[in-house]
């Protein structure tokens, strides 16, 4: 027998929960995806508190749809629509991921911080959150004075790639000490997190712990702020260029036509976001072999710097495609901390940004 939606439904509407009605008649249920047999689901509470009192429900609920004939397996998620449980002692008593505060006029300049750039790309997996980091750690290198946030709040990868993982403290409550590494002052909400833990939040949440990770850290006198954007074109790229006086964007990609086709609509983005594009970066330019030192284009070569030429903007390098990139980012110290070939690769990326006045 195959399970519909219309099936796992009625099974759900008869879970009885405390206060009266059920999981559909009070319209708790998000995101459901029968797939085959495979049922997945979200519980979405009104509030924290009332999300501590359907603790009981996800596993009632598979207990209930896995009796059913056609289902294989059941994942529930209960979360709730306002900030989750509270932080533990050692976390600031901040809730981040409040929904935004109300904005009035246009994007506005924070407050001791001289340039704000947005690291970009339109799709994922072609090192956009390895670019920032090395370039923040370049810049920092070069006597520059250098923030990197880490923006992509659904998977946050720099407390890994550089290397920290303490909580940051919030003496009065109510603003963030980031932390630094490798010469930059660095906030990510992988920090408030456990590893593991994922962020399960609407639009309007994310919305709000962007605002909170710009304006409640104290992010001190900076010459430069690097932003390590999400992939894509949603939320946090629209609020960050609504509400943030930026410098610019950079627009990381790789050489082959697949990964140029979405680095295109991120930069059709900033140009309706009135946001300047300072300039491409093709990664993963091209691989030399460690064992026999033979250079290969494996994603193909000068793609990035064609389409540069053909939207006249800066083609701002090529970064290497390469295994010790790869090995210094799991291991927290940034390739660009080094002097090998591939730090002297982001050393120049740097300087030409600090020569441009960019950085």
């Amino acid at each position: 027998m195959t399970i519909t939606r219309e099936d796992v439904t009625a099974a759900l509407a008869g879970i009885a929960l405390p206060g009266g009605g059920n999981l559909v008649s009070r319209d708790l249920v998000r995101a459901l995806s029968v797939e085959g047999g495979a049922v997945r689901f979200v519980i979405e509470a009104a509030s924290a508190d009332e999300a501590r009192g359907l603790a009981f429900v996800p596993a009632q609920a598979e207990a209930v749809l896995k009796a059913l004939s056609g289902v294989t397996s059941v994942q529930a998620v209960l979360t709730a629509h306002g900030p989750a449980a509270k932080p533990p002692t050692d976390a600031p008593s901040l809730k981040i991921g409040q929904h935004p505060a109300p904005h009035q006029g246009g994007p506005q300049k924070l407050s001791g911080i001289d340039r704000i750039i947005a690291v970009a790309s339109g799709k994922g997996g072609v090192g956009k959150s390895t670019v920032s980091s090395n370039l923040a750690v370049a810049l920092a290198r070069q006597g520059r004075r250098v923030g990197l946030l880490d923006a992509d709040i659904y998977g946050p990868s720099q407390p890994r790639m550089m290397g920290v993982s303490k909580r940051p403290a919030s003496p009065d409550g109510k603003l963030i000490e980031p932390l630094r590494a490798h010469g930059v002052t660095m906030m990510s909400i992988g920090l408030m997190l456990k590893e593991d833990e994922a962020v399960i939040w609407r639009g309007p949440m994310i919305m709000g712990a962007l605002q909170q990770l710009l304006t409640q850290v104290l992010w001190g006198p900076l010459d430069v702020l690097i932003i390590d954007l999400p992939p894509g074109t949603g939320d946090i790229q629209l609020t960050l260029a609504q509400r943030t006086q930026l410098t610019g964007a950079l627009v990381v990609s790789t050489p082959q036509d697949v990964a140029l086709l979405d680095a295109r609509k991120a930069l059709d983005m900033f140009v309706k976001l009135k946001v300047p594009v300072l300039g491409l970066i093709e990664n993963m330019s091209t691989f030399c072999c460690p064992n026999c030192g033979v250079e290969t284009q494996i994603f193909g070569h000068g793609g990035v710097r064609a389409e540069a030429a053909r939207l006249d903007l800066p083609f701002l390098g090529e970064l290497p495609l390469s295994l010790a990139v790869r090995q210094a980012g799991d291991a927290g110290t940034p390739i660009a901390a080094g002097d090998g070939p591939e730090a002297q690769a982001y050393a120049r990326l740097a300087a030409g940004l600090i020569a441009g006045g960019m950085a």
